[in-house]
């Protein structure tokens, strides 16, 4: 089984980012033959400072590796180092019929919140469509909102192949239904444009600042708390053992414990919890040229899947093969 997931260097990654995308991805590459790539081209729909996009894809790369990523058991690389899906998503887009795109719920809803409305941004989807169907991947884990996208890739691959031939495998959707809702420092679900987020990478001063402005209410340290109705304590069941999330359950309930003791226990858990990511983040941001070769062997072994693919493509066009 082959799997392959792309994943948007959009800036920090966070705690929602690490149980909602992360940590599945993870786990799938001791499941098949897992491929995963940092999707910059698509990025150029949004982001347009070639600086910013630059030092995203590094920690993007950085975050991944940091978190668990392993790329001996995975084939890890960036979007742009593979020429051929460019080419592949000109081919699919002469394929692709027009209303196809025209009723993708993501382009409009991104026009409605003020997007350009750019010809990247409309074939957004045949560009992912390249994505998956160079690989020949037969699983691809996707969000709801991406399940359109997903079966808009099925929809052109099964029009090439009844047009040209039986070239391209027809892939799958995997929806993972329990993805976990993370709060935020606010309260409200956890996300870079509500600034309400907690980067498990921060230095500690800075990280337990964070965990400190966490909101909650005025209920004095003698009294005895909700623990169900409290920000920090729904962020810290999701990283501690039960046994932990018992003894923080009884100190709320017993009264005379602060809301500053769960933040000094919280932010001690995530420095206990991740302190392996941490030190791997840390080794990966002061050594950049080990980052860019696990990079360039993760393409290479892309590149050439990639080709085969293209070949397969250009032979039933009548194309010459490239050498």
């Amino acid at each position: 089984m082959r799997i392959l997931s792309g994943i948007q260097p959009s800036g920090t990654l966070h705690l929602g980012n690490y149980f909602g995308m992360m940590q599945p991805a993870i786990e799938l590459q001791d499941r098949g033959e897992a491929f995963y790539f940092i999707a910059d081209y698509h990025a150029l729909t949004t982001l347009k400072d070639p600086a910013v996009l630059r030092q995203n894809v590094r920690e993007v790369a950085i975050d991944f590796l940091a978190a668990g990523l392993d790329p001996k058991k995975c084939c890890f690389f960036r979007q742009s180092d593979i020429r051929a899906v460019a080419e592949l998503s000109w081919i699919l887009a002469t394929v692709a019929p027009m209303g196809l795109l025209e009723r993708c719920h993501s382009y409009k809803d991104k026009i409605a919140k003020g997007l350009s409305a750019s010809v990247g941004l409309f074939s957004y989807p045949i560009l992912m469509a390249a994505d998956i169907l160079l690989y020949d991947a037969n699983v691809v884990p996707v969000g709801k909102d991406q399940l359109q996208h997903l079966e808009i890739t099925r929809d052109i691959a099964e029009k090439f192949n009844n047009k040209y031939g039986d070239v391209f495998v027809i892939p799958q959707a995997k929806i993972d239904e329990s993805v976990m809702l993370v709060p935020g420092i606010d309260g409200q679900k956890m996300s870079k444009s509500l600034n309400n987020f907690i980067n498990i990478f921060l230095p500690e001063k800075e990280l337990k600042k964070v965990i400190l402005s966490i909101v909650t209410d005025a209920t004095p340290l003698e009294a005895p708390k909700n623990p169900d109705t409290c920000n920090v304590f729904k962020i810290y069941k999701l990283l501690a053992s039960e046994q932990q999330t018992t003894e923080m359950q009884q100190n709320y309930l017993r009264g005379g414990y602060g809301y500053g003791h769960a933040k000094n226990a919280l932010y001690e858990l995530i420095l206990e919890k991740f302190r392996t990511q941490r030190n791997t983040y840390l080794h990966y941001m002061n050594n950049r040229n080990e980052l860019d070769d696990k990079l360039k062997i993760g393409a290479d072994k892309a590149r050439v899947i990639a080709k085969t693919t293209l070949n397969k493509v250009r032979e039933h066009l009548g194309f010459k093969k490239l050498k």
